[in-house]
């Protein structure tokens, strides 16, 4: 798990509630992590196995824009996008049921948001460049990586690598893992914390 207390804060994003300890919430689990991580994936095959609902934030703007995010992008621009994302991810998260919500690459970048999701049992699902671009391919669906995709995804990990860190709990590198055996890994990690609580995840 990583140690806020030491771990430098990254410059204008983290907020100050996040560098103190906080209670580890184990209703809501969040998925962060780049792009080709898998998120949806571990993320669905995760709610499925612990039969709780599933919440995917870019999912839920595309839904509520009635467009694909890629058109979100061309016709309304990137701080439309992520103003839809900021209020998708506090409805996501929000409710107090237990459920698993799959989050944007993007969307811990925001303040608000990562201070939201520091506070649940957040999930770092890290993965190589080579594997990461493997998976997601070269396609106009991911606007940020339409140009120079290897060159933007290593920009992109190198801006949000130290946020996606402050704000998880647990990191797990997904490189050798199928979507399975992550969620598989991340009930272990439920399953060990409710037992030291008493509780049932």
């Amino acid at each position: 798990m990583p140690d806020r207390s030491t771990s430098p804060k990254p410059p204008a994003l983290a907020p100050a509630a996040l560098s103190q300890p906080r209670p580890i919430p184990p209703q809501v689990v969040v998925l962060v992590g780049p792009p080709g991580a898998g998120k949806t994936r571990v993320g669905e095959t995760l709610a499925r196995g612990l039969d709780w609902p599933f919440f995917d934030t870019d999912h839920m703007v595309a839904e509520r824009a009635g467009k694909a995010i890629s058109e979100i992008f061309l016709s309304d621009g990137e701080p439309a996008f992520r103003a839809m994302e900021r209020q998708s991810v506090a409805d996501a998260i929000g409710g107090g049921a237990p459920r698993v919500v799959a989050v944007g690459g993007g969307a811990p970048m925001d303040p608000d948001s990562a201070e939201l999701i520091g506070a649940q049992t957040t999930v770092f699902l890290d993965v190589s460049e080579a594997v990461a671009l493997r998976r997601v391919g070269i396609s106009g669906a991911r606007p940020l990586l339409a140009t120079s995709p290897r060159a933007q995804w290593r920009k992109l990990m190198e801006q949000r690598r130290p946020v996606y860190e402050w704000v998880a709990r647990h990191v797990i590198v997904g490189d050798n893992l199928t979507a399975a055996a992550t969620a598989k890994q991340i009930a272990k990690l439920l399953a060990d914390t409710a037992k030291t609580k008493g509780q049932t995840p």
